[in-house]
């Protein structure tokens, strides 16, 4: 199966973009059958062979999300405009480590003496102390994963 896609070209930090026409196993980078524009994103610039890019739907093609919403802008395809798939900025990852650093409380059973009667609340107090620490921290996690999800759905 044919695809139309974006393939990276340009330098560090600054990427421009060719849209290719290649068979979908093939790697972006590799080769291509026909070159049918370029997009730099820094500049919103878009030079495309629209007469080529139409004849290529027609035959079968499918356009990557990316490149069909490129060419809806363009007003070379109909329809609805695709959700980009991002990968996500590893929001699950960032809960994981919060809780794999929450500390391992664990109480001891304190000898039956006087000085342990008296020691026993103090430890408690601090158990609890450090539970309520944690619990702020997770909280703040999931406020921030919830700010950077929201900034994703933004972009």
């Amino acid at each position: 199966m044919l695809t139309i896609r974006f393939a990276r070209t340009g330098r560090r930090n600054r990427a421009q973009y060719q849209i290719v026409l290649q068979e979908h196993t093939i790697a972006p980078g590799g080769r291509h059958i026909e070159v049918l524009g370029s997009f730099d994103p820094h500049s919103k610039k878009a030079v495309l062979k629209e007469e080529r890019i139409k004849y290529w739907l027609g035959q079968g093609a499918q356009a990557s999300d990316t490149a069909f919403n490129l060419f809806l802008g363009k007003g070379l395809a109909t329809g609805d405009k695709r959700k980009v798939k991002m990968p996500a900025k590893k929001v699950e990852a960032v809960v994981e480590e919060a809780k794999a650093k929450e500390p391992a409380v664990e109480v001891a059973e304190a000898p039956k003496t006087e000085e342990a009667a008296v020691e026993t609340p103090v430890v408690e107090e601090k158990v609890e102390e450090k539970k309520e620490e944690v619990k702020a921290e997770e909280k703040v996690e999931e406020v921030k994963a919830e700010e950077v999800k929201e900034e994703a759905k933004a972009e």
